[in-house]
């Protein structure tokens, strides 16, 4: 038997829009309901909608804290990892998981995007960056109309492995 796949949520903290964060809680449920398990920030807005989802189906979330205080979790994370690294903790998460789904974001998730596509992760997005160089459209970042589609397609790149991991 396989083991579970691990896939990051990742989007803004703050100034989360309603319309990320209900997405953010889509990709959660279907995560968990996938038999996955969900990895994020630990923190508020898209990460904490995508745990309340995950934990609504039983999931399992796990929070990668910027800070070295494990109650500075949202409520909704079974194991918080305090690291104490900041916004360094972003390599962390991305290395842990085998796929992310980026909703929405702001800066930081795009150094997460930018991690993902240089490991050689499958990256979905819905509502996210779009990367172009010198004006050309970059390959790269998946995109998906809704939260439960993008798990969809990061599971199914996970599975056939359709985008294998950079050395």
């Amino acid at each position: 038997m396989a083991p579970a796949p691990w896939i990051a949520v990742v989007g803004p903290g703050r100034d989360a829009a309603a319309a990320e964060l209900a997405d953010a809680e889509d990709a959660g449920a279907a995560i968990a309901e996938a038999g996955a398990v969900l990895v994020c920030g630990g923190l508020r807005g898209v990460m904490e909608a995508a745990c309340r989802g995950a934990r609504s189906r039983g999931g399992l979330t796990v929070g990668l804290l910027p800070g070295d205080d494990r109650e500075a979790a949202n409520g909704w994370v079974v194991v918080a990892l305090p690291t104490g690294l900041g916004e360094a903790r972003n390599v962390l998460i991305v290395r842990a998981v085998d796929a992310v789904v980026a909703v929405g974001g702001g800066w930081g998730t795009l150094s997460e995007i930018a991690l993902a596509l240089r490991a050689g992760l499958p990256v979905v997005g819905v509502g996210t960056w779009e990367l172009a160089r010198a004006g050309t459209r970059v390959e790269g970042v998946v995109t998906a109309g809704d939260g439960r589609a993008a798990v969809a397609e990061a599971l199914e790149r996970v599975r056939h492995g359709s985008q294998p991991r950079a050395s």
